[in-house]
């Protein structure tokens, strides 16, 4: 069963940037998978930031669109999560996910419910 920890998380002041890992082991990142990232706040829902479909496009929300980039380093088996002109708004505890799809692009990967998930890191980003 894949397994995934995340890993970069921490405080930065707003304007600032932050670079998450996600370290993925019991298996082996391919275009095989869909892969995400997903954020949480307190009292809000969970909501995607990044998509990476197996045509290696990448999708984004408009919240994070420009400001974010998804990427897999396949010789390591990690996915990162670049984030810059990081805003308040940005607050949340950071997830990533995958999912064993065969072949999705990134659009249809951006609807999936993902089967594998990590624990979580926190990110805060203060004004």
């Amino acid at each position: 069963q894949l397994q995934l920890v995340e890993s970069g998380g921490g405080s930065v002041q707003a304007g600032g940037s932050l670079r998450l890992s996600c370290a993925v082991s019991n298996g082996y990142i391919s275009n095989s998978y869909c892969m995400g990232w997903f954020r949480q706040a307190p009292g809000k829902e969970r909501e995607v930031v990044a998509t990476l479909g197996s045509d290696g496009n990448t999708i984004f929300p408009n919240s994070t669109e420009g400001r974010f980039t998804i990427s897999t380093d396949h010789a390591k088996n990690v996915l990162y999560l670049q984030m810059n002109r990081l805003k308040p708004e940005d607050t949340a505890m950071y997830y990533c996910a995958a999912e064993w799809v065969g072949w999705l692009s990134a659009k249809a990967c951006a609807s999936r419910a993902y089967d594998y998930w990590g624990q979580g890191t926190q990110v805060t980003v203060s004004s």
